[in-house]
This record gives C-alpha cells, sequence and structure tokens, in this order.
C-alpha cells in the first residue's frame, strides 16, 4: 500500500517538474512574441511598424494603445483560436519571407488581404461606446446601421475607417 502512495507522489511530483517550466517557456514566448516591437523586427513589417506610431491607435488624447494584436487577431477570450491565428499569422509571415525574400513584399496586397479579413468585432473590442457620440449625428446613425445592419447588408468598419493606421504619415495625427 505505501509503495503505490510514493508512486503517485513521484509522479504527481515529476508532473509539476515538467508542467511548469514548459508552461513558463510558452507564456514567455507568448508575451515576447506579442509585441509591437517584436512584429516591426521584420524588414517588410518596419513600414507599417512607423505608421501605427503616427496613427491615432498610437497616439490620442486617452493614452489608450492599440497594438498589432488587437486589430489583427481575434479576441484573446478565444483562446483557441486566439492561438491558432496567431500562429498561423507568424508562420505565414517567416514563410513568406524565407521562399520570397524581403523584397517580394507586395505592401498593397497584404494591406487589402488584411482589410478583407477584418471583422468588426475586432475593431468593437475597443470602440463599444459608438452609438453615443455627442454632436456627431451623422456618424451615430452610420455605426448604427453597422451594429444592427438590414438583410443583405454587409458594412465592415474598415468600409468607412480604412486609412487611420497603416498610412505613411509624415508627423503624428493626433485626435482628442
Amino acid at each position: 500500500m505505501m509503495k503505490g502512495k510514493w508512486k503517485t507522489v513521484l509522479l504527481v511530483g515529476l508532473g509539476i517538474l515538467i508542467a511548469f517550466p514548459l508552461f513558463s517557456i510558452t507564456y514567455y514566448t507568448m508575451v515576447r512574441t506579442s509585441t509591437p516591437g517584436f512584429c516591426s523586427s521584420c524588414h517588410e513589417i518596419q513600414p507599417a511598424f512607423n505608421d501605427w506610431t503616427l496613427s491615432t491607435h498610437h497616439n490620442n488624447a486617452r493614452g489608450v494603445v492599440a497594438d498589432c494584436m488587437d486589430c489583427h487577431l481575434p479576441a484573446p477570450h478565444d483562446t483557441v483560436n486566439f492561438f491558432y491565428m496567431k500562429a498561423l499569422h507568424g508562420a505565414k509571415d517567416v514563410i513568406a519571407h524565407l521562399v520570397n525574400g524581403p523584397d517580394a513584399y507586395d505592401r498593397a496586397a497584404n494591406r487589402e488581404a488584411a482589410y478583407a479579413g477584418f471583422t468588426n468585432d475586432q475593431c468593437l473590442k475597443c470602440h463599444r461606446n459608438i452609438l453615443y457620440i455627442p454632436g456627431k449625428r451623422g456618424a451615430m446613425l452610420a455605426h448604427k446601421e453597422v451594429l444592427y445592419p438590414r438583410a443583405g447588408y454587409d458594412k465592415k468598419c474598415v468600409d468607412c475607417h480604412r486609412n487611420l493606421v497603416h498610412v505613411g504619415r509624415t508627423r503624428y495625427t493626433y485626435l482628442r
């Protein structure tokens, strides 16, 4: 009877010794690869990073910063889809870099592909109170049509708000 108890304790201890470092390495990797600095470490992404630093998603009166993952990945509460999409985006970028080389990166085509893949939910993660904008009745009505669409009406946030972030700028865009 004592032999079985020690075996259980040994297996639990061994499980902890293996699981803790594995979890720590995985967590550390996710944190390190989830920063705008990491995304911009690729030659191809550097112009997009530079544009982002001059946009209102980086500089605004509220001091809120929307980084790469906020727009380009699904909400993290859907954990499996989040990790899948994060790995897919990373693998796609690395493979494209290795196969095509950094000079073959078509920024315009990739930008259009990103816009085509965006959903309104990605914008609504941060922009939740878009129906109550004091003094902007037209914007409120346009947002209502997007949030509560009629049958057959498929409008995305990026249809109107297309040039907010990744647009070549020479100075800061700062809105209140």
